[in-house]
């Protein structure tokens, strides 16, 4: 056996051979462990690799051409095993993740019951209670009999209200809510000056509305608790996308020591975040100020949306406050990312295999002579390999496009305008139509999918039966060749019908699983309810109808008293509510919330931040649910307010730009690995999850 001898040279060949084989294994590593965009560079960059290698070897143009469409080939190859490997990584740790997240889901869904209980309860009982103590304490200090009378038919009518809307809440879980319409009535209630210049601008939706009495509510409330005797003021505005609501006060002197919860600017914020709006509360020269801006879905704004609050200082301008701009924008999932990027790699392997291995060939085919001999079987090959990018979103679209292609294939062959001849084409890439006849039965209904393997087999047998070789009838050769053909196509069509039965039966148990423990969560809100309307709730309630029983009597101190207990209670019921949602006695301490949509919000708790949800409320994919709560995690910060945005296409996820540029990375790899995007704008990031999970249309 000869022996190389030290120092040889390895043949050009050979190093060829090994340098295409690191090339490839680099490029597969490349789609696996990073994102898409560095992925198709790598690829970008071996491709002209390979291209500069042939020109620096002497190769002719054409053999340079069919060299880089080759490479092109091997690094789609590479992507497809890739980015579906990664893609598979993803979707079993999200999956993972969910089932071991899934045990903590009712917990949650009773914990977020109790805080909008919580809310609802300070909102109904803290107002009209702070106003039964300021009025009758202001009506002891009178001699007119009409005046204390007054007071105590106000302190009657307002102990009534707040008991008809706690036993409401009892009973339904919700109190009566306000509108827009309803702030007028308010503010003349608290002795304020309504100056409403919203006019016949756009209309306010209902929840929009709601959330607007609710500031103008807890202001006023505040207000005679810390400035009586000032001059109040609300002021209702509009300008494009924004209703903004203003309640400023001149000063004056609190009515009571120990008359607030604590709690009521704290859960305005959030409730107003909640809404995609901003609060900012602060002194002035002359009192103290409440700014809420609100948007307008109806009428997006031209400008940012504010997407971070400023809790000290005056209220601002949105231009001077340096919120983040939260404007949602559709985005369009690019086509070199996620599953449907692997059917455009099918169409690069496709290209380089019809075009490039004949390029490389030294007896290149007439046809490749020149530019305008080439033309035809160039157009051929692109319109028999581009429907590819179309296997799982169009599949009968894609399939009939792809045979029409071969048989203009064949037109073009008996009128001598190509070669090779259509019968070798066929036998060397109808991979092509193999791979339509399985999407047919993957994606297709069976009564439309069955036609693909006929389809296919006979086209075939029409190409293959036009071949030279072939002796005798044709007619009776292109039936044999179809039955022939037919036998792999139905095999492969079955595959597919049983792949999309399994995917079926899988999005069927993981839809029980979803039912079960959407069952659980509602049977945990309920008892929550029970607990609260039994319990904690009775208190408040109890005071309110002492209240109103004093009034009646005519008993003012009595009233007071009732009214100021009716108080204390509310601050220890708010506060044994504030501490069972960090424990509730379960156990379980502070548990991860479960990575769900839902879980965000739980997990913006903890950090002091508020998350928006907009859009129709529907059951996501798990992986791409797992995703936006991974994706929030990362974003979540004390005070920040993050967006979710549901589309019938995806999810979007907005917030501030994290300072950390591995923070942005690691953000991005997450939605990378799924088929999304982050993009960047000044000072916000948005992360694009689109729900790219096909199925067998009906």
């Amino acid at each position: 056996m000869a022996v190389r001898p030290p120092g040889a040279v390895v043949s050009p060949p050979v190093a060829a051979t090994v340098a295409a084989v690191v090339a490839f294994v680099v490029l597969y590593a490349l789609a696996l462990r990073r994102t898409a965009g560095l992925a198709v560079a790598g690829s970008a960059v071996a491709v002209a690799a390979a291209a500069l290698t042939g020109i620096a070897a002497g190769l002719r143009p054409w053999n340079v051409v069919g060299t880089a469409l080759v490479a092109a080939g091997a690094a789609a190859v590479a992507w497809v095993l890739g980015r579906s490997r990664r893609r598979r990584r993803a979707e079993r740790s999200a999956l993972a993740a969910y089932r071991a997240g899934a045990a903590a889901m009712a917990r949650y869904a009773a914990l977020a019951e109790r805080d909008r209980l919580a809310a609802e309860l300070h909102d109904v009982a803290a107002h009209r209670l702070t106003a039964i103590v300021v009025s009758a304490a202001a009506a002891r200090h009178l001699t007119d009999p009409d005046l204390i009378a007054g007071a105590l038919r106000h302190a009657a009518d307002t102990g009534r209200k707040a008991v008809a809307e706690l036993d409401r809440l009892a009973d339904r879980g919700d109190a009566a809510g306000g509108s827009l319409a309803d702030v007028a009535g308010l503010a003349a209630e608290c002795g304020a000056q309504l100056d409403d210049t919203t006019g016949t601008g756009p209309a306010v939706p209902a929840a929009t509305g709601a959330v607007a009495y609710r500031v103008v509510r807890e202001a006023l409330t505040n207000t005679a608790r810390y400035a009586r005797g000032a001059a109040v003021r609300v002021t209702l505005g509009s300008r494009p996308g924004l209703l903004t609501v203003t309640v400023s006060d001149d000063g004056g002197t609190a009515a009571e020591p120990g008359l607030g919860t604590g709690r009521g600017l704290t859960g305005l914020r959030g409730t107003v975040g909640a809404a995609g709006g901003t609060l900012c509360c602060g002194p002035t020269p002359d009192g103290w100020t409440v700014h809420a801006e609100l948007p307008l879905p109806e009428e997006p704004p031209a400008g940012p949306v504010p997407g971070r609050r400023r809790s000290v200082g005056v209220a601002k301008p949105l231009s001077q406050a340096g919120w983040f701009d939260l404007a949602f924008t559709p985005r369009r999932r690019p086509l070199w990312r996620g599953p449907t990027a692997l059917d455009w790699a099918l169409v690069v392997l496709a290209v380089a295999l019809s075009l490039g291995a004949g390029l490389l060939s030294d007896d290149v085919p007439d046809s490749f002579r020149s530019a305008l001999s080439g033309l035809p079987i160039v157009l051929l090959s692109a319109l028999h390999a581009v429907p590819l990018g179309w296997r799982s979103r169009a599949p009968g679209a894609g399939l009939t496009a792809v045979l029409s292609a071969l048989v203009l294939w064949w037109a073009c062959d008996q009128a001598g305008w190509t070669r090779p001849p259509v019968s070798d084409i066929f036998l060397v890439y109808w991979w092509v139509e193999l791979t339509f006849v399985y999407s047919a039965g993957a994606y297709l209904p069976v009564r439309r999918g069955v036609l693909a393997p006929v389809a296919v087999a006979a086209t075939g047998g029409l190409a293959l039966a036009s071949g030279s070789g072939i002796t005798g009838p044709r007619v009776a050769a292109w039936a044999a060749l179809t039955a022939l053909l037919a036998v792999p196509a139905f095999a492969l069509w079955g595959l597919g019908v049983r792949t999309a039965v399994r995917r079926e039966q899988r999005r069927a148990a993981a839809a029980r699983s979803r039912e079960v423990l959407e069952r659980d969560a509602d049977a945990a809100v309920r008892d929550q309810r029970r607990v609260i309307a039994a319990g904690l709730l009775r208190t408040a309630h109890r005071h309110a109808c002492d209240v109103v029983t004093a009034a009646d009597a005519g008993r003012l101190d009595t009233v007071l008293a009732e009214a100021r207990a009716g108080l204390a209670a509310l601050r220890e019921l708010l506060t044994d509510l504030q501490h069972g949602r960090v424990d509730d006695g379960s156990g379980q301490g502070a548990a991860a919330p479960p990575p769900t949509l839902a879980g965000i919000s739980a997990l913006a708790t903890r950090y002091g931040a508020t998350v928006s949800y907009r859009g129709p409320r529907a059951a996501e994919p798990v992986v791409v649910g797992v995703a936006a709560y991974r994706v929030a995690a990362m974003m979540l910060a004390e005070g920040v307010i993050l967006t979710v945005l549901r589309g019938a296409a995806g999810i979007e996820v907005s917030g501030p730009l994290p300072a950390a540029p591995g923070t942005r990375r690691h953000i991005r790899a997450v939605a990378d690995a799924v088929g999304g995007t982050l993009t960047q704008t000044e000072n916000a990031v948005h992360v694009w999850l689109p729900e790219v999970f096909p199925s067998r249309p009906g």
